[in-house]
């Protein structure tokens, strides 16, 4: 089989994101049914959707794990991963957008701007995917087009404009004026009836004139040539409109807001257009980059090249019937079944036995895959989530994905203990596939302790391990992971002195450790001379037993946020400096945390609540009793939306109390902000 149906500048990897419950399944599900790759479409309230196929997904009603496929559309081939909407499972996010090219961005025309939806463009933004808006949902009662265009451009700062204009709001809700041409979409039926184009009608002609005019002067500020034929006076062709608004969109200067019901299939059609035309091709972004194993010093770039050098980034694990698949993105090179890579993280070699395109929980093989191109490898035992797979005579380091940071444990038992070993593996397979996903052993009970985003996040695991592994297994009470810092300065000296098999081991160190800002991280460093009289590699083991230190923390707590200075450093000739060295340094950093005041940091969350607003007073004053920081309330159509910073371990049982304070119509979403002194 051909790695590609089509050019390399015909390919287009694009990802859905949103807040939750904006609607990204439906409009994958939809682009499914245009593209052709499905008969009839399926409704998330139905658990019957093709990319939210594990079970949980569809008992809960949600995407947890982002499900990859490819479609055609028009003359280009469009490689489609559906991400999850909930914050416990946003590295799902992270590492896609790491891989693709472009996005589109779908918003509640109720809900607007959520708290997720400012994840996923902060995300966005992090790796330069240019992106496309949908929004959503404007049959529905409450819907705004235009009030969720302001919060975009209030909340998130953007330069977002309408390239289309809806016609008619709500039940009414029945097409979109297409500002770049100017002509009617008529939206009918929910079976994928063709767009029915017409004149734009009489009574919208004004505001059509005024909107279009908008978008023409927006793109004036980015593109020279559209700024001199608005001067000039000239009518200004949908082609050179549409160019000029693909260049801006691919810089990343200027974001199009299209505007649908994925439900109801209206709209869907201009959206795949859009993703076509103004979304880009793999040869459109800058070429990746990465560092030259072989002189880390050295930066390299890998074009989007069939014939290149090989340089792939692992960017997903799966396990499905107990066989590890790799997702890849090529940026370089083609890549065969049966072809030995390198690991440029293990700097070993690996070999690829077999290559899948990939629909949902669905493979087919194909014999290799090019630059530019999402597939799943089958022999790369020893590959993980970030890691770069390279030609072994052009090595490469790409940038790797960053893991966000797991807040919550709770422990884990098995019904029966024959069944212990058996959940170690199960567990080992999920942590590999998950890089928020910990686990680790309590030294003091013996119990594992599983450590994750959230209490979603855990259930959905347990409910994985009892579904797919057979082991019957239950969870404990979750425990929020606190860190612990210092309010101060302080010192603290150890000597360590000991005699091991006959030989002896001393070490004398002494440190000082003082608060820094919070968010500023970890500091640890030397304040010996730079050329110490003191026996080789003696001041490294002393630094790596103060990390050592640092790591174990306090009552099992990591320290954070501070700084630590070796200010001394003494050995005796007859004894082994360097374990002594390492042992005496990190006892002098428990007793130096000791004197300087040690203070826990909690992780404080970003709260978004949306009640309708007779519960609003009720919702504020249930928060300050949670220690709760309230930031700011937006006013919505029919409902409130409270932002605030709360302690997590203030939010245990929330649902539960928000349904009883709003009669069961509030809804919360919540991620993590910070490590904080709770009320600091």
């Amino acid at each position: 089989m051909r790695a590609f149906m089509v050019s390399v500048d015909r390919v287009r990897n694009i990802g859905i994101v949103a807040h939750i419950d904006a609607g990204k399944t439906t409009v994958s599900e939809r682009f499914l049914f245009h593209g052709g790759r499905i008969h009839k479409t399926g409704e998330v309230h139905d658990g019957a959707t093709q990319l939210d196929w594990m079970a949980q997904e569809r008992e809960r009603g949600i995407t947890i794990t982002a499900a990859a496929t490819t479609l055609p559309w028009r003359d280009c081939e469009i490689h489609l991963l559906d991400t999850p909407g909930h914050v416990d499972f946003t590295v799902e996010v992270e590492r896609c957008l790491r891989v693709l090219d472009g996005c589109v961005v779908v918003f509640c025309g109720v809900g607007g701007v959520q708290a997720q939806s400012e994840t996923v463009w902060r995300q966005a933004d992090k790796f330069h995917v240019g992106r496309l808006v949908l929004v959503n949902k404007l049959d529905r009662v409450g819907a705004s087009f235009e009030r969720v265009v302001a919060e975009i451009h209030e909340r998130l700062r953007s330069n977002a404009v309408p390239i289309q204009l809806p016609i008619g709001a709500g039940e009414t809700f029945a097409g979109a004026v297409d500002l770049v041409r100017m002509v009617a979409l008529s939206f009918s039926g929910v079976q994928g009836e063709p767009v029915q184009e017409q004149p734009v009608p009489a009574e919208l002609a004004d505001a059509a004139a005024r909107a279009r005019e908008r978008l023409v002067l927006a793109l004036a500020d980015l593109d020279d040539g559209i700024a001199e034929r608005y001067l000039a006076g000239e009518e200004i062709a949908p082609a050179t409109l549409a160019a000029a608004l693909r260049k801006a969109t691919i810089a990343g200067r200027f974001v199009p807001v299209l505007c649908g019901s994925a439900l109801r299939n209206k709209g869907m059609e201009p959206l795949l257009d859009a993703v076509v035309d103004y979304l880009p091709s793999p040869l459109d972004v800058p070429p990746a980059t990465g560092h030259d194993l072989r002189d880390p010093a050295k930066i390299l770039a890998r074009e989007a090249r069939a014939d290149g050098p090989l340089a792939a980034l692992a960017f997903k694990v799966s396990f499905r019937d107990g066989r590890k698949v790799v997702f890849l993105r090529l940026f370089s090179g083609t890549l065969h079944g049966g072809n030995q890579v390198l690991n440029a993280r293990t700097q070993k070699k690996e070999r690829v036995t077999r290559l899948f395109r990939v629909h949902a929980d669905k493979r087919v093989a194909v014999d290799a895959a090019a630059a530019g191109e999402i597939v799943a490898a089958a022999g790369l035992d020893h590959a993980v989530t970030g890691d770069t797979l390279c030609a072994p005579d052009a090595p490469i380091l790409l940038e790797r994905i960053d893991a966000c940071v797991p807040v919550l444990t709770q422990s884990i038992e098995v019904e029966h203990q024959d069944e212990r070993v058996r959940l170690q593996q199960v567990l080992a397979k999920m942590a590999e596939e998950d890089p928020t996903f910990r686990v680790r052993e309590d030294a003091e009970t013996g119990q594992t302790i599983l450590v994750g985003m959230g209490e979603l996040h855990l259930e959905v695991i347990v409910d994985r391990i009892r579904a797919e592994y057979g082991v019957r297994a239950t969870l404990g009470r979750p425990q929020v992971v606190c860190r612990t810092t210092v309010l101060g300065e302080g010192h603290g000296q150890a000597v360590f002195a000991r005699e091991l098999q006959q030989k002896a081991i001393f070490g004398e160190a002494a440190c000082t450790v003082r608060a820094r800002a919070r968010g500023a991280g970890l500091l640890v460093r030397s304040g010996l001379p730079p050329v110490p009289p003191l026996p080789h590699g003696v001041v490294d083991a002393a630094l790596e037993g103060l990390r050592d230190g640092t790591a174990a923390g306090l009552d099992g707590q990591v320290l954070d946020d501070l700084e630590v200075v070796l200010t001394s450093l003494g050995v005796r000739e007859e004894a082994d400096p360097l374990i002594g060295a390492r042992a005496a340094a990190a006892e002098a950093l428990r007793r130096a945390v000791d004197a300087a005041g040690p203070a826990q940091l909690q992780p404080i969350m970003r709260v978004e609540v949306a009640v309708e607003a007779p519960h609003l007073g009720a919702i504020l004053g249930d928060l300050q009793q949670r220690q709760g920081q309230v930031l700011d309330v937006v006013e919505r159509e029919r409902e409130r939306a409270v932002l605030a910073h709360v302690p997590l371990r203030k939010l245990f049982g929330y649902a539960t109390r928000l349904r009883s304070l709003t009669e069961g119509h509030g809804t919360f979403t919540m991620e993590f902000h910070r490590y904080d002194i709770a009320g600091g």
